[in-house]
């Protein structure tokens, strides 16, 4: 497209008392020629708006530079089509907000009137590079789902997306539905007043399930292979007739298992009357509680935690077993009056509306709770159990005795018991990366379902642990992120976290090399390779992060309004002072995700930094390429700053693992320029979340105080 570039300047929000915007106007002029410069003081009121949009009908203008307010704001205001290009230039929280404003004199501070002029440099050589993006139009999409297991979740997943219209191929391993509920004697309260016990309604549910139209159910199948992408998967599966057909997404509702209660020696499994719960609800489902010899039961002891939050085990808890237990102690007091409960547990953990049972359990004369640690469990002559309690609540040990003791153990994601779930035919490999656990790697506050798989949701026990009441409202959730994610497939946008974009990676592999470094370290795995090992994007995967733009030695990646050339360009932009000047620059790459939000949410609280520093976004710290570097360093940069999300095993990075490849990249430069005699310090990386933003101007201060001692970057002028 021609371009014809119009540069807006906003002088509201305080940003006139901070510059004077005809020198900003005067250089977007001057030095960039840009034809149409004007200022307004609410560019984004009607008045503002309608000035964008005549100057786009007579002037021509089809690149806008619109240096005002943060994008977070007015996204939508100003649209102006989708023949048009729009770069946000945040001078209000990056110059006027942060920055010194004028003296009492009404004159403009000199540092704070270069920082704007830098801001207009930097992000009219930003238009130039620009283009306008465009949808990923596949061949042919297919809104179908395919859910994996038919449990509880898989079950509902199905359902809800099916009464919203979408068909369904759900797959089932066993020759029917029901997954573990079918095992359930009673199901824990989902209504009101949540106090007593209700009916197990899986067979309601399987029924429903068999009666949808638009739902297909493929028993005793296993998933053979899915390759492809969201909106174009193809699925193979396992079964009597090797059954394939193409789908949008995928929800994996596979479920867990039990925690093999065998390895629970030191509690007595072996002895006769210790049983798992899962044993215990199978007896109390027959109708009966008997002792291995025939006898009826009388007492009966539950050991919560068997297993459960203990490095020899399990180390996390399984969030279940507490109500479980409640559950099963209501049994044996339905099952005969006369018959006492005891529950020996850690931390009683009963969540919601869950607390009015448990209040229930508490207040019946029958059940007997009390928090310890269990010490020993033995095996009577009378083939009773005896187990020894330590640090009880009253400070005293206890010793109990019972005809049946219950270890409630926890659960295990079926991807770490039944191997492969999804036999994907992926680069990096069949399955989803998983956390230390074995349940799949999701951020479980901003993306929950989400896998680092785009288009595969994960709902249910096997998604982290959880009961069928929370697995019901969970598949939902999975199923409506699902759809969403083949609607967007349809227009060619992104799904998430960067919802609606439309850039996609675009590499030059004529340039390409063949390094695998794109294909090793995109998280989502969204690149395969051929035989060559020659990238093989599968943009539909991709989301957008630009880690494979900043892995790429050769820089061939680059995406239609983000590329190393664009970023790089910004960096050229910068005017440098003289070394006599004392001024020195600092470039600071600051990831959109975590630090712009602190960054901002400081301006807000108008707090002040230093003004030698320019900010410049990155959609995730692991598009840094070391070209940046170079190039900083080259011009005259003195130092540069890397903000962006924790990482390591406690991972805050919407993208996985940028910050921490960034991280990496970093110490290999910062090594490099140790041999050139030039201080590693000048570059540093800071973990930031939102909650950091009253700290960042310290932060910021103390790196420019660091600065100060080093002086000025040996390779200015040069």
């Amino acid at each position: 497209m021609e371009k014809k570039i119009g540069v807006y300047i906003c002088s509201g929000c305080d940003i006139d008392k901070a510059v004077e915007t005809e020198g900003l106007e005067k250089v977007a002029a001057n030095e960039y020629k840009v034809p149409v410069c004007k200022t307004h003081p609410f560019l984004c009121s009607q008045e503002g708006i309608q000035l964008l949009k005549d100057d786009q009908k007579n002037e021509g203008v089809n690149c806008f530079v619109i240096a005002a307010c943060s994008s977070r704001y007015h996204q939508n205001d100003f649209d102006m089509g989708k023949e048009s290009i729009i770069v946000r230039t945040p001078i209000r929280e990056q110059v006027a907000w942060i920055l010194e404003p004028r003296d009492a004199e009404g004159k403009v501070n000199e540092d704070t009137q270069m920082a704007a002029e830098d801001y207009i440099r930097m992000y009219t050589s930003r238009v130039r590079l620009t283009n306008i993006p465009e949808p990923y139009q596949q061949e042919e999409t297919d809104k179908s789902l395919i859910v994996i297991g038919g449990g509880v979740a898989g079950m509902t997943a199905s359902i809800e997306a099916a009464k919203a219209g979408y068909k369904i191929n759900l797959i089932e391993k066993s020759n029917q539905l029901g997954g573990f509920a079918l095992n359930d004697k009673s199901i824990i309260p989902t209504q009101m007043p949540f106090e007593d016990l209700m009916p197990n309604n899986v067979s309601e549910l399987i029924a429903e399930t068999e009666a949808i139209k638009n739902i297909t159910v493929h028993k005793s199948s296993t998933v053979a292979s899915i390759a492809g992408e969201p909106g174009a998967f193809q699925v193979k599966l396992e079964n009597a007739a090797a059954t394939e057909f193409k789908a949008g997404a995928v929800v994996m509702a596979s479920g867990a298992t039990p925690y093999d209660a065998s390895k629970l020696t030191d509690l007595g499994i072996a002895f006769d009357n210790v049983v798992s719960s899962i044993e215990f609800e199978e007896m109390a489902k027959s109708g009966a509680l008997k002792r291995a010899d025939g006898q009826p039961v009388k007492s009966v002891a539950f050991i919560q935690c068997a297993g459960s939050r203990d490095e020899d085990h399990l180390p996390y808890c399984s969030s279940t077993c507490c109500m479980t237990s409640l559950k099963q102690a209501a049994y044996v007091r339905e099952l005969d009056s006369e018959a006492k409960a005891y529950i020996i547990y850690k931390d009683m953990r009963t969540p919601g509306q869950y607390e009015a049972f448990y209040r229930k359990q508490q207040d019946d004369p029958g059940v007997f709770m009390t928090k310890g640690k269990v010490v020993a469990v033995n095996e009577l002559s009378d083939k009773k159990v005896g187990i020894d309690v330590d640090e009880s609540l009253l400070g005293e040990n206890i010793q109990l005795q019972a005809d049946l003791v219950v270890l409630a153990i926890g659960q295990v994601p079926s991807t770490l018991e039944e191997g492969s779930i999804l036999n994907l035919q992926y680069r990096q490999g069949p399955d989803m990366p998983d956390l230390k656990y074995g349940y799949p790697d999701s951020h479980f506050v901003c993306f929950p379902y989400e896998t680092r798989r785009t288009g595969i949701y994960a709902a249910g026990t096997v998604r982290q642990p959880m009961d069928n009441n929370f697995a019901v409202r969970d598949a939902t959730g999975a199923a409506l992120k699902a759809i969403q994610a083949v609607e967007m497939a349809d227009l060619g946008q992104r799904m998430h976290p960067r919802s609606g974009d439309l850039t996609f990676m675009s590499p030059d592999l004529s340039r390409c090399t063949d390094c695998k470094r794109c294909t090793e370290e995109c998280p989502f795995g969204a690149i395969d390779e051929n035989e060559k090992g020659t990238p093989l994007p599968n943009s539909a995967r991709c989301r957008s992060c630009g880690i494979c733009m900043g892995a790429c030695p050769e820089r061939v990646i680059s995406f239609a309004d983000y590329s190393v050339s664009i970023l790089s360009e910004m960096i050229k932009n910068i005017e440098i002072p003289d070394e006599d000047d004392e001024k020195p620059r600092v470039v600071v790459f600051i990831c959109e995700n975590d630090a712009m939000p602190a960054l901002e949410q400081m301006a807000m609280d108008r707090q002040k930094i230093s003004p030698f520093v320019r900010f410049i976004p990155l959609r995730c710290l692991g598009g840094n390429n070391l070209v940046f570097v170079s190039d900083a360093l080259s011009v005259g940069v003195d130092g540069m700053m890397y903000m962006g999300c924790k990482h390591g095993d406690d991972y805050q990075c919407h993208f996985i693992k940028g910050s921490e490849l960034c991280d990496e990249r970093l110490g290999k430069v910062q090594e490099t320029i140790g041999r050139l005699a030039l201080e590693s310090e000048r570059i540093q990386q800071f973990e930031i979340s939102l909650n950091d933003a009253p700290k960042l101007p310290q932060i910021i201060a103390d790196f420019m105080e660091e600065l100060e001692d080093y002086g000025p970057n040996p390779f200015k002028g040069m």
